[in-house]
């Protein structure tokens, strides 16, 4: 739920700070400068260009990687099971009406503090909107429905009392357990030590606990009735309940950069993103002609196929071979899938990685989550609701919901009056997604039409649907298991391992060439920003494994990697 107090300083002060961004707070470095600076991300021998690197994974992390290091002369070779984009995923409805109606299966919205994720949005040459989330100024209403009771809202003054007392014990919290004041204030300024400083000191007392530790732990959130609404209701995108199990670490990444808050959705769908740099060509490139693009660069424009077998070969070079049984062998190779398929889908040599990172990628914890759309012959949701008598109530007829029914979230997009719209009938994460697993589409449209028919008995949805439900449940889909990561008390030495495996330089010799990145192994998983984050680590490790180097004038994630490493804890 969005907040109703200040959030960290007052708001004057807001006015006169930088802007928040996803700066840290483990690794604060400055990706959005390193993208933005004349100098490019640097450059390799000009005996090395042309050779080809792996790059397994075609979602954003993947091409991006790809995009980079195709600029900087060398070859990437994409594999990519299912297609291009991961869970960047936006499809289309059956109907003869629902021509240019799309559903997001996968990322949806986000945040303006995802500036390298926005340096690549606007280098597609892609347009963004406001999402409609609750409470948010672009939705026109909300409706918070839990145990029975509604309550309809067009701003949080016109919720009951108890929901701004959860939002306030929420402020509170954070800044009573986790300096959430002058964490803002670092952040906004980029100060690093000051946010090393903090930081550490919250990685040590926090580690072990969970979301919902740190809540009852708390003095503001004594009251079980205001916890309850807490994880029902939540804030920003809505209910956090399903979080409650994790790791206090990650949820407080999220509020610190405001990855929750001031959501955009891209215009057209998000799977545009990736699609658009596949086929980009750069202006400026190394060793290529002008207009190669990575889709030219692969035979018939796409990208190889799933990898079936990942070795180590003479020379330390790393070995692919795919599901047409082809073989190729590179001096360098980035993994971008979900790690978990290291340990399923390939078969892996143990060499591949040290024995402390293979622990990491077995420990790696899903969230799972299912969505469901239908498409609609207009936003009739913005028609105004009458009573029985007939009379005009000034409220909208059907509003976003929250509720702790079936449904949990539904969102209503719209492209304006009178077109064509969606209605996100559900989303859901964790124990309420798997409860639909069994369900086939049309049987989760059933369940979710009778439960919001329940808050709203004067609505009839169903005539206006033009055509068939599309849905998805992340923990079932082949390549991905789950969602996204969510960490785990305890979790926090893994993830270290993970995101600094870039600095292969610390590693044994035989156990260098292959790169991590992706959405797994960055900070703020679930969160496009980190997938790009963790992709130019590895551009910057390949970079440097070809004997490259950075401009001075613009330093890699690498190159300062020793004045701002991620905490590290002991592990006796």
């Amino acid at each position: 739920m969005t907040s109703t107090v200040p959030n960290a300083v007052e708001h004057a002060d807001e006015r006169q700070l930088p802007p928040i961004t996803m700066f840290g707070p483990d690794f604060p470095y400055a990706y959005d400068d390193f993208l933005a600076h004349p100098a490019g991300l640097g450059q390799i021998p000009a005996t090395e260009h042309g050779a080809e690197v792996a790059v397994i994974g075609g979602g954003l992390s993947g091409i991006v990687a790809a995009y980079e290091l195709m600029k900087m002369g060398l070859k990437p070779v994409v594999y990519e099971a299912d297609q291009i984009g991961g869970r960047l995923r936006t499809v289309g409805f059956d109907g003869p009406d629902t021509e240019g109606l799309t559903a997001e299966m996968g990322a949806m919205r986000f945040p303006p503090s995802s500036t390298a994720l926005q340096h690549y949005i606007d280098l597609a040459g892609l347009e963004t909107r406001p999402f409609p989330n609750p409470l948010a100024e672009a939705t026109p209403s909300t409706v918070v429905d839990l145990k029975g009771e509604s309550h309809y809202a067009e701003t949080v003054d016109d919720l009951p009392q108890v929901y701004r007392d959860v939002a306030e014990a929420w402020n509170k919290c954070l800044e009573e357990g986790a300096d959430f004041s002058d964490m803002n204030r670092a952040l906004r300024e980029r100060d690093v030590p000051r946010i090393r400083e903090i930081w550490a000191k919250l990685v040590e007392k926090l580690d072990n606990q969970t979301f919902y530790g740190f809540l009852c732990d708390s003095e503001a959130f004594k009251s079980f009735r205001h916890r309850e609404i807490f994880g029902q209701v939540g804030f920003g995108t809505g209910g956090w309940d399903t979080d409650f199990p994790n790791s206090i670490l990650e949820i407080l990444r999220v509020v610190y950069t405001e990855a929750d808050d001031h959501h955009r959705g891209i215009v057209g769908g998000s799977q545009q993103l990736p699609l658009r740099l596949w086929e980009r060509e750069p202006e400026k490139i190394v060793h290529w002609p002008y207009g190669t693009s990575l889709k030219s660069l692969h035979v018939d424009g796409a990208p190889r196929p799933a990898v079936t077998r990942l070795h180590r070969t003479a020379n330390n070079r790393i070995t692919v071979t795919d599901a047409d049984g082809d073989i190729r062998t590179y001096q360098a190779a980035i993994f971008t899938a979900q790690s978990w398929m290291l340990l399923s889908k390939i078969a892996c040599d143990d060499s591949l990685f040290p024995i402390d990172h293979w622990t990491a990628i077995e420990r790696t914890h899903y969230m799972e989550s299912s969505k469901l759309f239908v498409p609609v012959d207009r936003p009739f949701w913005l028609d105004k609701a009458v009573d029985d008598k007939g009379n005009p109530t000034g409220r909208d007829v059907m509003s976003m919901t929250l509720t702790d029914r079936m449904t949990r979230g539904t969102y209503l997009l719209d492209d304006g009056p009178d077109k064509p719209a969606v209605i996100c009938l559900s989303y859901t994460w964790c124990d309420d997604s798997l409860k639909w697993l069994p369900l086939s589409a049309n049987e989760r449209m059933e369940v979710m039409l009778k439960s919001l028919g329940e808050i709203y008995p004067k609505v009839d949805i169903r005539k206006h649907i033009i055509g068939s439900p599309v849905t998805v449940s992340w923990e079932n889909e082949p390549y991905f298991m789950g969602a996204f990561k969510a960490n785990l008390p305890g979790h926090y030495r893994y993830q270290r391992r993970l995101f600094t495996h870039f600095m292969q330089d610390r590693l044994a010799e035989d156990k260098r060439g292959i790169f991590l990145a992706g959405d797994d192994i960055s900070w703020t998983a679930g969160w496009a920003e980190g997938a790009i984050q963790t992709a130019l680590n590895a551009v910057w490790g390949v970079m440097h494994h070809f004997g490259g180097e950075t401009d001075a004038a613009n330093p890699g994630p690498g190159d300062v990697y020793d004045e701002i490493a991620p905490v590290e804890l002991p592990e006796d």
